[in-house]
């Protein structure tokens, strides 16, 4: 406890100092960035040092100690319940503090021999102020899941990679990587899970008011087409009216757009078998040779956050409009299907499996364009792999306004890309993971 309060006081200290005491109004774009930085890693520091106490009000407030629990004799239910009053807290949040507090106290056997905490790198990334309470919470609800089913020192490598990988990740990219831990962790779970997913699949066609409503829950496998021809359709809309004047830009929302997408792909459905997508409306599946030849191991699918088995993969790859990417040892590209080889289709494919679609925030790569890191008219940049980057319309756009700079460490589909913020937003220009390998648990 006293750590933790030191670690909060000096935490305000450097909140201090980036200008916090100021009227935001008055705050250069780096001051704030810096304030709002220091902001998060105070409530990082905060919550650290509450999480123990937290978890000491559950252990007080157990069942089993009926009247006499403290939470009750509070007049409260639940811990949880009580410490949501108390903070303004929610109770997801409240029981987050509560699970984190109890996987990363240390223990004490029955013999009051002391024992590390059950997640010991999420304990010290914690305390470090690097890890927030959502993450350390994702992280060990992964890790206690696949226990039974993994090896320990597995586990334990994998909690020290997810520790370290996790800070600076918004919630929908650690999703993303903690589905590929849960693939690498337990690869034998996944065709099960899958099989569960697909049985859970439905599609209801409700009518209200004069509309009909569609509502649809689609596994991985299911969704993956579904949702590459409608984003294919919906981006090349979008293209189309990029540059249009007022009279010709087309009014609709994108969510407007996606609805008349799927009517469209079902009207052509209607008389013919020709989707009215364009070539960036496809499927790309990923997966290394071992896995294609044995049938066993996992792929990737693009625009799909969840791995999928092997199996599911190969029957996906026999379908039309998908493109099989399959691996080597080294991950180099052994064969890009029979796609049409056209050369700029052909370095879209490939800076699509380095980058993993957008390589800023990872819009899928039918979103977005090739950019020339060096610039083609000021810099008389190269149109070829090591001068291009997938970027969407907004993240191109904001590369080219704000001043970023774009650095390729490596070559092929293991390069690592870092975007370099401009001074004035960062006045230390901390280099930045973008791409594929900020959820790469290889590297």
């Amino acid at each position: 406890m006293e750590n933790g309060l030191r670690d909060i006081a000096t935490a305000l200290d450097v909140l201090v100092a980036a200008g916090a005491d100021r009227p935001p109004a008055s705050l250069t774009p780096g001051e704030l960035i810096a304030v709002n930085d220091a902001f998060g890693a105070l409530r990082r520091r905060v919550d650290a040092a509450f999480a123990p106490v937290a978890a000491e009000i559950a252990r007080q407030s157990r069942a089993e100690l009926g009247k006499d629990s403290l939470a009750k004799k509070q007049g409260h239910r639940s811990p949880t319940a009580l410490i949501s009053a108390t903070t303004g807290s929610t109770a997801a949040d409240a029981v987050r503090l509560v699970q984190v507090g109890e996987a990363t106290a240390p223990r004490v056997t029955l013999s009051g021999e002391r024992l590390p905490a059950k997640h010991r790198h999420v304990a010290a990334a914690v305390a470090s102020g690097e890890l927030g309470m959502w993450a350390a919470s994702a992280i060990i609800t992964l890790l206690d899941r696949v226990s039974l089913r993994a090896d320990a020192g597995i586990l334990d490598a994998m909690e020290q990679r997810l520790s370290a990988m996790a800070p600076g990740l918004r919630p929908d990219q650690l999703g993303t990587l903690l589905a590929h831990a849960e693939a690498h962790l337990d690869p034998d779970g996944v065709e099960p899970r899958e099989t569960e997913r697909r049985g859970e699949r439905s599609l209801t066609i409700q009518q209200r008011d004069g509309m009909v409503v569609l509502t649809a829950k689609l596994d991985a496998e299911t969704a993956a087409p579904v949702k590459a021809a409608i984003e294919g359709i919906v981006t090349g809309v979008l293209r189309r009216t990029e540059h249009a004047d007022d009279v010709e830009k087309d009014r609709r929302s994108v969510r407007q757009m996606q609805a008349d997408a799927l009517a469209d792909v079902c009207r052509h459905a209607l008389g013919c078998t020709q989707l009215p997508t364009l070539p960036t409306a496809t499927v790309i599946v990923r997966m290394d040779l071992d896995a294609l030849r044995d049938g066993v191991g996992t792929a990737t699918v693009d625009g799909i956050d969840h791995p999928l088995s092997a199996a599911a993969a190969r029957r996906l790859a026999a379908e039309a409009e998908i493109i099989p990417c399959v691996l080597g040892g080294d991950s180099d590209i052994l064969d890009w299907g029979r796609a049409r080889r056209l050369f700029t289709v052909a370095q879209k494919l490939a800076l699509g499996e380095r980058d993993g679609g957008c390589a800023s925030c990872g819009a899928p790569s039918a979103r977005c364009v090739v950019h020339h890191i060096r610039w083609w008219a000021r810099d008389g940049g190269a149109t070829d792999l090591g001068n291009g980057i997938l970027l969407c319309v907004g993240c191109h756009h904001r590369i080219h306004d704000d001043g970023w700079s774009i650095e390729v460490e490596g070559a092929g589909t293991r390069a690592k890309v870092w975007f370099v913020p401009p001074v004035w937003l960062d006045p230390a220009q901390t280099p930045r993971l973008g791409g594929r390998h900020r959820y790469d648990l290889a590297s």
